[in-house]
This record gives C-alpha cells, structure tokens and sequence, in this order.
C-alpha cells in the first residue's frame, strides 16, 4: 500500500513539472530565435531588425539603429560578425533569463557571449544585456 501511494505521490509530482518544462523550451527556444535573429542582422547590416531585438532599457541608452549598431561593431566585434555559433546553457537570473553563446570572431578565435533577456508584456523576449569574454583557446 505505502508503495502505491509513493508512486502516486511521485507520479503527481512529475505531471505538475510538466507546465515548467514546457515553459522552460518555449524559453530556450524564444531565446535562440531572438539572439540568432540579431546575429543574423548584424551580419547583413541590417540596423533596424538587430535594433527590434533589444529590450527597452537597451533602446533608452542607444536611442536608434545607427548608434546602436555603432556601439555593437565597435564594443562587441565579435557579435557583430560572429561565426560558428552554438547556444550553450540558458538559465534564469532575476525576472529574465541568461543565455551563454559559443561564437568565433572574424579571425576564428573563439568567444563567449552571456546574453540577458526579458519577457515584454507583449509576450516576445528580448535581448536586455551581453557581456563577452574570451573563449578558452584566446590567450589572455
């Protein structure tokens, strides 16, 4: 008997995991749509859709696409033309998310790239933050 009601027990908890799992992938999943689009945009130049990405707070401090994409080839020129990207853990922080992101620059050496992202009230995620650091293979 305590064994059947263990299993139920357990059972229960697994079904009420089910709704955080799924919010959990439609996170990751809005999460590399969003950074995979800006990368994409910085690639083809394209200001305005890397500029749609950026969260408010982004869009108050860099006011339009020209000095945003500014900001972005000059402070981070290895998001700006990244290559051989791969998505790495995504976790929560504060009321976002953190998205760590493997990339290489332009001359092959390898960076990683922790983007946050917030939740709008209209329900798309966006970009409100990236720091970079040095990949493991980049000397210091």
């Amino acid at each position: 008997m305590r064994s059947v009601l263990l299993s139920t027990v357990f059972v229960i908890g697994l079904a009420s995991l089910a709704p955080l799992q799924s919010a959990y992938a439609d996170d990751a999943s809005d999460a590399r749509s969003a950074i995979s689009g800006q990368l994409d945009a910085f690639k083809a130049a394209d200001g305005a859709g890397a500029y749609g990405y950026a969260a408010p707070n982004i869009r108050q401090i860099f006011p339009n696409p020209d000095i945003f994409m500014t900001m972005v080839e000059r402070g981070y020129p290895p998001v700006y033309q990244s290559s051989n990207v791969t998505f790495g853990a995504m976790k929560p922080e504060g009321a976002g998310l953190r998205q760590e992101v493997f990339l290489s620059d332009k001359a092959g050496q390898s960076w990683i790239a922790s983007y946050t992202l917030e939740r709008q009230p209209d329900g798309t995620l966006k970009i409100s933050g990236c720091q970079i650091r040095k990949g493991n293979d980049v000397g210091a």
